[in-house]
């Protein structure tokens, strides 16, 4: 989901589009990946959205970070506020760009200097940067050109600015797949692979991984009934999984997530990338807003389920570590009406809208 929702529609579309292939391909449309990078062992974070007009100070949000265990923190696009916050705090860092800076930082190195000076480098040491990331959804779309000679152009401008240890990369949709069932059969759409395929090369040269946002929630609520809900809340019921479970090629699949994270990187390899790390840089459920399934029970479940999960692997990949950043850190009155004010973990007033237990990633 993008910090303005689009996300989400985009996410629907890829589910009704992939309802034509497969009962099951709704899940398998809507991506997920796997990764242990930068030494990251289970580690999770929360996105720190803010469009909403009633949120607490950063110095506070912060803390609640660093109180619940929260080790990791994406945030959309720069904020001077946020960014002086977390100076000190240990706290990794993803920094994404606004997606109406591409073209200026596609086409202007000297643009990309400019931002990595005003955004980074007064805060690098201090602020535990993982990933820039250069657009949220873009591709495919107009703006899909601009993603890699953005990428380019940061990594330039970080480089010479002496910042180092800190990749380049973008956060991509559902969007992006366009074949995904069996997992194994995954591949990028014939609409996003021209641009994906010259990205993934990139980031492996690299050594970078790609970000994914992914949202079993509307494959499910988009199914009409077709995916079932211990399937999408990775339920560790044995007859819910038993009854709901995906064989491929000898290998089984008991939950939604494990499947999109394998078909997703099927869809690399077929790009002609072998071994490129995956993060997982938005996932989340809705706890109401009316939409099917948005309940704070499947909420908690889903997130808390997510949490204990990341440490073990899929099928594909058994015992690697997903790194994960769920959405959100609060429920966000700037978006717009519905499920997408509701995937708060907390309320703006710093209480919780459910528990996770953020220790059971390392557990």
């Amino acid at each position: 989901m993008t910090a303005c929702g689009g996300g989400v529609r985009m996410a629907v579309a890829a589910a009704a589009a992939a309802k034509m292939a497969a009962p099951w391909v709704l899940g398998c449309s809507l991506l997920l990946c796997l990764a242990t990078f930068q030494g990251a062992e289970c580690a999770i974070g929360v996105n720190y959205g803010m469009v909403a007009n009633n949120l607490p100070a950063p110095e506070q949000v912060i803390s609640m970070y660093k109180a619940k265990n929260i080790n990791y923190v994406r945030l959309f696009h720069p904020d001077t506020s946020v960014l002086n916050a977390l100076r000190g705090s240990g706290i990794g860092v993803v920094l994404g760009t606004l997606n109406e800076d591409l073209q200026r930082l596609a086409s202007d190195p000297s643009y990309a200097a400019s931002w990595v000076a005003t955004n980074v480098q007064p805060f690098a040491g201090a602020v535990q940067f993982r990933y820039i990331n250069a657009g949220n959804e873009v591709i495919p779309g107009d703006a899909a050109a601009q993603v890699l000679p953005a990428m380019q152009n940061l990594e330039s401008a970080l480089r010479s600015a002496g910042v180092t240890g800190v990749p380049v990369t973008t956060a991509v949709a559902t969007s992006v797949l366009g074949t995904s069932y069996p997992p194994s059969q995954g591949a990028f759409s014939e609409a996003a692979a021209p641009v994906m395929a010259p990205i993934v090369s990139y980031l492996s040269s690299k050594g970078a991984p790609l970000l994914v946002n992914v949202y079993p929630y509307f494959a499910y609520s988009g199914s009409g009934g077709q995916v079932a809900l211990g399937y999408a809340l990775l339920s560790s019921d044995a007859s819910a999984a038993s009854s709901s479970s995906v064989t491929d090629g000898g290998v089984v699949y008991t939950n939604m997530f494990d499947a999109i994270v394998d078909a997703t990187h099927a869809a690399v390899e077929k790009a002609g990338v072998q071994g490129l790390e995956l993060v997982v840089s938005e996932t989340g459920w809705p706890s109401g807003g009316g939409g099917d399934g948005a309940t704070v029970e499947n909420a908690a479940a889903y997130n808390n389920n997510v949490v204990r999960h990341v440490g073990g692997g899929t099928p594909r990949r058994p015992g690697k570590a997903v790194e994960t950043y769920l959405f959100a850190m609060f429920n966000e009155n700037g978006k717009a009406e519905g499920v997408e004010q509701h995937f708060g973990l907390f309320q703006p007033d710093m209480s919780e809208v459910y528990h996770v237990d953020f220790t059971a990633a390392s557990s």
